[in-house]
């Protein structure tokens, strides 16, 4: 399967929305003025020789400010742009790499001026911290802070600044890219995504990129991945195939990386260190074959002319099992299988039943958690949660007052699911018997956020969770705990300034997620797993409120007040709107895939 291109940096920004490739629509919308705007992180490289343009002469002194934070997006040679804005002294010891704060909405405000010294105050909207490695963290709160100019020798130059870069938001969408460094899930069987923002032409991205995938995931990710090029380093340049060195991961021609510090790997561990590489450079536009050595040798044996992503397709982070099992809905409190000539009731308890509030299958297609309403009043349990095979009977393994939808496990042997709106619980499945259990999950870092939890949903390589506390959306990291309990650590908040409650969310992809919120405007968006972006999907046809969401790599489906509909991703940007589903029209049901 060719990689999908998830997230590319917009040329154009509309509003406080960037539209990116994978969720391009005709024309612009934007969110309200508190939405979470684009913004984008960075990396510090060195690339000697690279030209820098001066500062324009005879600039008025709050332009030259504009400029200089224009300059700033360009973090070459610690910042030799910026650089050139400074006094000579300042130049020298001016702490670029203190911090860097991503602004938007900067307000340039003249605090003193004389003949030859000038203040400014400068107020922004703060939205994002850029931390080293590429790495973006979503905040927000308002920024201020002074820098001080001379006139020397008759233009103007900053002679006092805080430390750490100001990043104005705009300048980094025409600069920054975010791409993903893909680890692998504990168990093996796939790649999960660690998001970065980088800068710089396209033949240095390979190597960017293949350092940052040595140095590691990034902290909060590490406990829940592996990382089998830890301890390796490059061997020479990353060349062309064929030993060329210009335009390295430019067009055709394939990439070569020289390794070393390899150790002694079976087969199915050299399966997965190639997995890793290639999805990072794949997805990244960097196309193959990808000739991986291991100090002058070919890595493996069985690809001495190099590899591509065929060989490594079953970890393909935008596969889905959507397209085998095929959609599902809930339809009158009963399950059906939705084709382009109707709507079936799927044989045994699911399909008969007429209580059920929300459901869900396993990745397979074959076993069903669904949540019941038991019909009994207060103050007795008014849910509960019942498992089964998809054309069997099914059992119910535990009771509450409200149960949020349930969510498989990538290996299908367990659900989740977040009970009362404070417990979170892992029914534990064995696949020969059939018998459960029920365990808890350590939730106490989300429910330290909020009062209830209205949503849980597990990222398709199970090492993500996205959350509804409170009508605000997170992102937590699953992560299995030494004596084999499981606990969602590091929850951060992905879509600050949503500007309505979030009502329901699924995963998109490995690294994006689709909200469906309060609002009639914008109903539905879609929001990168690192908080950078929020984009707004089309509105064309849908009708507040949307209540639920379910998603797969190429298709949103939603139900809204009237009907369930579906948007292609494929589609035209000019062409792309919600479509009612066949066999659903005018029908008030509840879209299901797989997961």
């Amino acid at each position: 399967m060719t990689p999908r291109r998830t997230v590319l940096v917009s040329r154009s920004v509309c509003g406080a929305i960037v539209l990116a490739a994978l969720v391009a629509v005709g024309g612009c919308a934007s969110l309200p003025d508190s939405s979470t705007p684009q913004a984008i992180g960075t990396i510090n490289r060195d690339s000697p020789g690279s030209s820098v343009a001066a500062p324009a002469p005879g600039r008025e002194p709050d332009l030259l400010l504009r400029d200089f934070f224009k300059a700033s997006t360009d973090p070459t040679d610690r910042h030799l742009s910026a650089r050139q804005f400074l006094t000579a002294g300042v130049s020298g010891s001016w702490d670029d790499a203190a911090s860097a704060t991503i602004v938007d909405k900067v307000d340039v405000l003249p605090e003193t001026r004389s003949a030859d010294k000038a203040t400014y105050t400068i107020r922004a909207n703060k939205v994002g911290q850029l931390e080293p490695g590429g790495l973006y963290v979503a905040e927000e709160g308002s920024f201020e802070t002074k820098i001080s100019l001379e006139l020397l020798d008759g233009e103007w130059r900053i002679s006092e600044l805080p430390a750490g870069v100001i990043l104005d938001r705009a300048q980094f969408l025409n600069t920054y890219q975010r791409k993903s460094l893909y680890f692998l899930d504990p168990a093996g069987t796939t790649v999960v995504p660690d998001p970065r923002w980088v800068s710089g032409p396209q033949d240095q991205m390979a190597s960017q990129l293949i350092s940052l995938l040595i140095d590691g995931p990034k902290a909060a990710l590490a406990p829940a991945v592996r990382n089998e090029l830890a301890g390796v380093s490059v061997r020479g340049p990353i060349t062309k195939a064929d030993g060329r060195t210009a335009q390295v991961g430019v067009g055709l021609g394939g990439i070569r990386i020289d390794f070393t510090g390899v150790p002694p790997m079976d087969e199915q561990a050299k399966q997965l260190f190639a997995a890793q590489v290639i999805w990072t450079l794949a997805n990244a536009e960097i196309s193959g074959p990808y000739v991986l050595l291991a100090d002058g040798e070919p890595f493996d044996e069985r690809f001495p002319n190099g590899w591509t992503t065929a060989d490594v397709a079953s970890m393909n982070p935008f596969a889905t099992s959507s397209a085998t099992v095929g959609l599902h809905a809930l339809r009158e409190g009963s399950l059906v299988s939705v084709t382009e000539t109707g709507v079936t009731p799927v044989p045994g308890y699911f399909g008969s039943a007429r209580n059920m509030r929300s459901l869900a299958l396993s990745q397979d297609g074959k076993l069903v958690a669904a949540v019941a309403d038991t019909g009994r009043p207060a103050p007795e349990p008014a849910s509960s949660l019942m498992v089964g095979a998809y054309e069997d009977g099914a059992a119910s393994v535990l009771e509450g007052g409200a149960i949020t939808r349930p969510t498989w496990a990538p290996d299908n042997s367990a659900i989740w699911a977040a009970v009362n709106g404070n417990t979170v619980i892992r029914v534990l499945r064995e696949p020969g018997t059939g018998r459960t259990s029920v365990v808890n999950v350590d939730a106490g870092a989300v429910t330290a956020l909020g009062t209830t939890i209205t949503e849980l949903r597990l990222s398709r390589d199970g090492v993500r969770a996205a959350l509804i506390v409170d009508g605000k959306v997170y992102l937590a990291i699953v992560t299995q705990m030494p004596g084999g309990e499981y606990a969602l650590t590091n929850p951060r908040a992905v879509a600050i300034g949503l500007g309505s409650p979030a009502l329901s969310l699924d995963w998109s992809t490995s690294d994006t997620i689709v909200v469906a919120r309060a609002a009639s405007d914008i109903p539905v968006v879609q929001v990168a797993v690192d908080g950078s972006r929020m984009d707004a999907l089309p509105s064309r046809n849908l009708t507040a409120p949307v209540v639920a969401v379910d998603a797969s790599t190429t298709t949103e489906f939603v139900a809204d007040s009237r009907a369930v509909f579906q948007l292609n991703n494929n589609d035209p940007a000019g062409d792309r709107y919600w479509r009612e589903v066949p066999g659903l029209t005018g029908v008030k049901a509840i879209p299901i895939l797989p997961g």
